[in-house]
């Protein structure tokens, strides 16, 4: 269960923050500034889906991260495809309903385990032993919540059934994308998020932006993909609205 969390000694810190600034705290009639500039909003601006998706999928080039087209009738045939690209299971998934909306609950959770392919869906109530079984998982699968065409990034919300080791700890991870969830760049996933928030919904204390496959330059500016997280990615994007 979710328990609400507490803040201590917040007055003394701001008013510490005013003391410093010279200036007395302020605790109403403060606004949100309105920049005359904002150049970020200008990016890509206008462009529908359809051309969104062409430069996501550019994207995906770049970052290593293979790429998949489908609808709502032939999801299942491309998440099998791109699962036995990667070499199949173990698998572990969140626990989200979007999986049977989907239709991809009997792949998932009937016709994999009858082929033998072991499939474990997050289980709050196991607690740690969730994170074991994805450390042991050769094929990780959540959703995007979030995506972002300017980088192939996909935006994840932890959560209740939504543990961050899905997409960290096994060796591939593929994310189903759904159409609908893609924005020009991070400004949108701001200002999505901060919307969210002021309209009261729950938010994810942990929002992961997650870019393709792990890598890192930072040894002599040599790109090596696959160094702290998943080698190998895939992209499934579908066509849902």
């Amino acid at each position: 269960m979710r328990q609400a969390g507490s803040l201590h000694n917040k007055d003394p810190f701001l008013n510490n923050i005013a003391s410093n600034l010279g200036r007395t705290r302020r605790t109403e009639g403060v606004v949100r500034p309105d920049w005359k500039v904002q150049p970020q909003h200008a990016i890509y601006q206008g462009l529908g889906k359809s051309e969104l998706l062409e430069i996501f999928k550019e994207h995906c080039k770049n970052i290593h991260t293979d790429y998949y087209e489908a609808n709502q009738e032939n999801v299942k045939k491309k998440l099998k495809e791109a699962a036995a690209s990667f070499g199949g299971g173990p698998v572990i998934t969140w626990n989200d309903p979007r999986f049977e909306e989907y239709g991809l609950s009997d792949l998932l959770y009937k016709e994999w385990p009858e082929e033998n392919i072991q499939v474990h869906k997050w289980n709050s109530a196991l607690g740690e032993e969730n994170i074991h079984i994805a450390e042991k998982a050769n094929l990780g699968i959540t959703f995007s919540d979030i995506t972002l065409a300017e980088s192939g990034t996909i935006v994840l919300f932890s959560g209740e059934g939504k543990g961050r080791s899905v997409s960290f700890l096994p060796e591939a991870y593929i994310s189903i994308v759904p159409l609908s969830s893609l924005v020009p760049r991070m400004t949108q996933a701001g200002q999505k998020i901060h919307q969210m928030i002021e309209d009261g919904e729950t938010i994810s204390s942990c929002i992961n932006f997650i870019t393709g496959p792990s890598n890192s330059a930072d040894i002599e500016m040599n790109l090596v993909v696959g160094v702290h997280g998943p080698v190998k990615a895939a992209y499934i994007v579908v066509m849902d609205k």
